[in-house]
């Protein structure tokens, strides 16, 4: 029990023991003061020629009391300690939910004083080290002889997944054993050189807001909150200051923001147009550069073959043009509802739902025969199972019927980029660990080739390689939550690196890209002349064992003696596309506590990937993965934008942020927000502390 409870709250042994028997004796203590014993004012017993002095009586008296209550019964300790324990135990999950569902950054061993420090700072208020508090707008000066910084010594320097909800407050990495984590979240940056951005909660938690140019900033209606110099001066002084990259002069940066997901609705109508503009008006007065939106498959083509509504975008994408900006759209092939991040529900088009229920091989299916409906198997790219056509002709009429249907847009230039959606949450992978089924971070995910189409394209692989004994899946690989040394597939040594292991990862990874290659071939074809882009995910966990277990799963054959990722960039120079490779802060991850035990090299992952996607000399768009609100996240996106130091000038060639929300529009937030963009496009920014 006791193994295990510190696994939970992460202490030691020795340390539990003596924070144990310290709580015994303060409770001892309280028994005696609730007796009526004065410990300080006992008097000394003194002997004088071998007698006692007068007084003797209430000596022995004490002393018979203190070993009595050294002989106290050993079962009545055991049930402090049982009690500490249980304690502990509460507060660590509390810890766990909010480093998993908020912006708290909450260290391993924090204590409910923590927390409570941590609930107060996001209501508002002002805690110092020694524990007064007070609310930082409504007061005036601050309370005197109290400390001048607001930092708390033992507050961890990560900002704790991302992880992760819809909504979260600032760049998360909550993903713990328990959690639920997808992998549409998961993100990963290059940092080559440590970043001197990496505070404690509570500096970041007081970072004031600053206006860039050293101007005043006019109140605006959707912008929350109200600025007050008085307080703003005393978060000043409170948060100590490091220095901050400067970024004048560096290159331009286009930033972009992503829509709300549920701004157009099943019905393919606008859900709320005047709010909409209104908040597109604030943001275009910080000069982003556009804004993002997905084109969802469920909703367009949602009720019959090849009937496309586009009503609903037609009128956003207007109201778009009239503000001036440009449009991002990313055509969505798979579901929205159950990931990360998703607060709205849309599913595949019904049609293609009523054929799923009488031919579910158009799923991808694990070993167990479970369906996975977030999107089709890439088994029926070129099998007529869709009344007629195959998935592939399936994409490309709708990537037809959108360009016919916003030609105008096209010529126009407003629409920058098309971003094809190619798998579950639009990436370029296997759903190989959904939530649905189970799976919970950090583990190794399953195989998704178990549907017939599939099964027959291995059959044909095994027999062309003369092993027809192969045509299966591995055996012995584990379950969606298992460790990598706990199967005898993914263990040092495994079956992975054998004759069959070899053999079937290539052909599972070629899948993917042979998906890749089919599709955006058909969209270069239909968007000549606009930049086409794929979306990969970043899979960290268990990247520092030798079979990169999680990576497998997923499609990407990245073994330690094997590059996963050039096949791919290749793939995407052959049609000119770009990657969107979701990694903006997932390098703050890595170096969390609570990422040890899953092995993670969230830099080595990075680095890997941006380098064979520039070695390859496409471009490189990324986007965060968990809302961002502070400056440590945005300097920490800024340093992987554009690497310091690069000898070639390599930077991303856009930015997109997730997502606008009520929370990125008050007004501490939003111009953090407008700082960023600034610093993304080259501007010079006066105030260069964090």
């Amino acid at each position: 029990m006791a193994t295990d409870m510190q696994k939970l709250i992460g202490t030691s042994e020795e340390d539990e023991e003596e924070d144990m028997d310290m709580d015994v004796k303060e409770e001892d203590d309280g028994d005696g003061e609730e007796n009526g014993e004065k410990h300080a004012a006992t008097p000394v017993m003194v002997e004088v020629g071998g007698m006692a002095t007068s007084g003797s009586n209430n000596q022995f008296q004490y002393h018979d009391q203190q070993a009595s209550r050294r002989c106290r019964p050993l079962e009545e300790k055991e049930r402090t300690k049982l009690r500490e324990r249980h304690r502990r135990a509460i507060t660590a999950r509390i810890l766990a939910g909010l480093r998993r569902h908020g912006n708290y950054n909450l260290r391993v061993r924090a204590d409910i004083n923590d927390v409570i420090a941590a609930l107060a700072r996001e209501a508002g208020w002002v805690v110092l080290p020694d524990g007064t508090t007070f609310p930082s707008r409504s007061q005036g000066p601050r309370p005197m002889g109290s400390a001048s910084a607001v930092v708390t010594p033992s507050s961890s320097h990560m900002v704790s997944q991302q992880t992760p909800a819809a909504s979260l407050r600032g760049v998360t990495s909550g993903y713990q054993n328990s959690g639920e984590y997808n992998a549409s979240s998961m993100k990963g940056v290059y940092m080559p050189n440590s970043s001197p951005y990496d505070l404690s909660s509570s500096t970041r938690s007081q970072t004031p807001p600053m206006v860039g140019d050293g101007g005043e900033h006019e109140s605006h209606p959707l912008i929350g909150g109200s600025m007050n110099t008085v307080d703003d001066k005393q978060i000043v002084d409170l948060a100590p200051k490091l220095p901050e990259r400067d970024f004048a002069g560096t290159s331009y940066v286009p930033v972009y923001v992503m829509l709300p997901l549920g701004v157009i609705n099943m019905k393919c109508e606008m859900v709320d147009p005047d709010g909409l503009l209104k908040q597109l008006r604030v943001l275009k007065s910080v000069n982003i550069d556009g804004v993002m939106v997905d084109c969802w498959w469920g909703i367009v083509e949602a009720h019959a073959p090849q009937e496309y509504n586009w009503s609903g975008y037609k009128r956003l994408f207007q109201m778009v043009r009239e503000l001036k900006l440009k449009l991002q759209v990313v055509l969505s092939f798979h579901e929205c509802g159950g990931n990360v991040g998703d607060d709205v529900c849309i599913p595949l088009p019904h049609w293609v739902a009523e054929i799923g229920r009488s031919n579910p091989d158009i799923f991808f299916t694990d070993k167990e025969g479970r369906r996975n409906p977030e999107c089709l198997s890439w088994g029926i790219d070129k099998d007529r199972v869709l009344r007629g056509r195959t998935a592939v002709e399936v994409y490309f009429d709708y990537m037809r019927s959108f360009r016919t249907e916003f030609d105008e847009f096209f010529e126009d230039g407003i629409i920058s980029m098309i971003e094809v959606g190619l798998g579950p949450c639009g990436e370029l992978r296997y759903p190989s660990f959904p939530v649905k089924h189970g799976w919970r971070y950090p583990g190794i995910g399953e195989f998704q080739c178990y549907d017939q189409y599939l099964l027959r394209s291995l059959r044909k692989a095994a027999e062309d390689r003369g092993h027809s004994s192969w045509a299966r899946g591995p055996d012995n690989a584990g379950s969606y939550n298992s460790r990598p040394l706990e199967t005898g597939f993914f263990c040092d040594g495994g079956d992975y690196d054998g004759y069959y292991g070899r053999f079937f990862l290539n052909w599972y990874s070629q899948i993917v890209v042979d998906h890749g290659d089919r599709v955006l071939s058909l969209a270069k074809l239909t968007f000549d002349g606009t930049r086409i882009a794929a979306k990969l995910p970043g899979i960290y966990w268990w990247y520092k064992t030798a079979s990169h277990a999680a990576e497998l799963t997923a499609g990407f054959y990245n073994s330690c003696n094997r590059d996963g990722y050039a096949a791919i960039a290749a793939m995407l120079k052959k049609h000119g596309a770009a990657l969107n490779f979701t990694c903006a802060e997932i390098q703050m991850l890595g170096q969390h506590e609570d990422f040890v035990e899953a092995l993670v090299d969230t830099e080595g992952l990075v680095w890997q990937v941006l380098n064979a996607a520039w070695d390859a000399c496409i471009p490189v768009t990324s986007e965060n993965t968990l809302s961002c609100h502070d400056r440590i996240g945005y300097n920490k996106i800024l340093d992987t934008a554009k690497p310091m130091n690069d000898p070639d000038g390599r930077h991303f060639s856009s930015f997109t942020y997730l997502r606008l929300s009520p929370l990125l529009m008050e007004r501490h937030n939003f111009m953090e927000f407008e700082r960023f963009v600034k610093k993304m496009h080259g501007e010079e920014v006066l105030d260069l502390q964090v």
